[in-house]
């Protein structure tokens, strides 16, 4: 059998054990307690979001010599997953940063590895990633913002739409249109908040991820130093793609960590919970669903770790893997969150349990990083491939 299609075992050691009973910590003492009032409020956290900084969260899979934790794909996940339980949304946003602050150290010069990355994995500054636009999302390569040269700048116009962060930010990396049609002719570049010609529109009224704020960027004659692209002309789709399978990854785990919270809740609830003279989690209907999201999460865990592992190893399927992940974790984590909300019947609809909350939150996952349906054409494409 192919070494990068044999199954892997995983037993947390000791290091990875310490690295979630830490984010396990944060999550609890310091998001958990606000989650519904942020989401309430429609508040983006920026101070409690600084404090991951110190605990190494601003650049977990950065490398040491910028500020950055150095750790594996596999730690990461297990870090989104923990602060999910939490709060999703804040989750997500943490996730967004890294892959953004990740790109920068992996795909930028020394200069900009210096210049920026330091600041962002110490979370004094927080970066978005820009790439949707109001007319691609899945089809990534038809975008239609461009940067024309002029001397030492480059001059940007046009819009990206659900950016994470927009307007609170202090960095965008962004994915233009330098050149022709198509993939090769988009760049990357590096965008401050302060850069002449750049403006936000209104924070979006969502069904979830209320915890974060989501806005347009416009680029009306925006001027950008040459020095702030990142790597070449006609680089930016190769750099792009080159995120997502571990934004891929980053996002199931923020699906993992809400769903486990779900059926956390749907257990204890159903041990309480009296029908007929009884508990309703004597009712054998209602064991087999629990039984059942019990399978379906574990089965998804044990998937995301194994793709988690394959990029760290960086095995050639892993990208597929990554695709497959996403997919399957992502529409579990909403069935089982989904689930649990009916588990609770009409308490379940209240905000104050929770659970109603997890559902929308969850819900959007299946949508960014890649549709799940976007996924399925990945993941067929890598097995006609092959």
């Amino acid at each position: 059998m192919d070494a990068d299609v044999a199954p892997v075992q995983f037993e947390l050691n000791e290091d990875q054990i310490a690295i979630q009973d830490m984010a396990r910590s944060f999550a609890a003492d310091r998001v958990a307690p606000n989650a519904l009032a942020w989401d309430r409020d429609r508040h983006f956290p920026i101070e409690i979001i600084k404090e991951t900084g110190p605990l190494g969260m601003g650049g977990i899979y950065v490398r040491e010599d910028v500020g950055g934790s150095g750790l594996a794909r596999l730690d990461a996940v297990l870090i989104f997953e923990a602060l999910a339980a939490a709060c999703p949304a804040f989750s997500a946003f943490i996730s967004i940063h890294n892959m953004a602050t990740w790109m920068i150290d992996r795909f930028g010069d020394e200069d900009q590895r210096r210049q920026y990355v330091p600041g962002l994995t110490a979370m004094e500054q927080l970066a978005s990633y820009c790439l949707t636009e109001p007319g691609s999302g899945s089809d990534a390569a038809a975008l239609k913002t461009t940067a024309v040269r002029q001397g030492d700048e480059y001059v940007l116009n046009g819009a990206k739409q659900f950016i994470s962060g927009a307007g609170d930010s202090d960095l965008y990396v962004t994915m233009v249109r330098t050149g022709g049609e198509g993939a090769k002719g988009i760049s990357a570049f590096i965008i401050p908040k302060d850069a002449p010609g750049l403006s936000f529109g209104a924070n979006e009224h969502k069904m979830g991820w209320n915890a974060q704020s989501t806005r347009t960027v416009t680029f009306d004659d925006c001027r950008v130093p040459v020095r702030n692209r990142i790597g070449e002309e006609g680089e930016g789709f190769r750099i792009a793609m080159g995120g997502l399978d571990g934004g891929r990854l980053n996002i199931a785990a923020c699906s993992l960590g809400g769903a486990q919270s779900a059926l956390d809740k749907a257990l204890a609830y159903a041990a309480e919970r009296k029908a007929f003279g009884k508990a309703i989690n004597q009712f054998q209907a209602l064991q087999f669903k629990l039984a059942d999201m019990e399978t379906d999460i574990s089965a998804a865990r044990m998937l995301l770790y194994t793709a988690a592992a394959k990029l760290d190893r960086k095995a050639h399927d892993a990208s597929k893997w990554s695709a497959m992940a996403k997919r399957f974790v992502t529409d579990a984590g909403f069935a089982i969150a989904n689930d649990a909300l009916q588990i609770h019947g009409g308490y379940g609809y209240l905000h104050d349990y929770g659970i109603e909350k997890i559902v929308r939150d969850l819900r959007v996952h299946q949508i960014l990083e890649g549709t799940n349906e976007i996924m399925r054409v990945i993941i067929a494409r890598h097995m006609i491939d092959r």
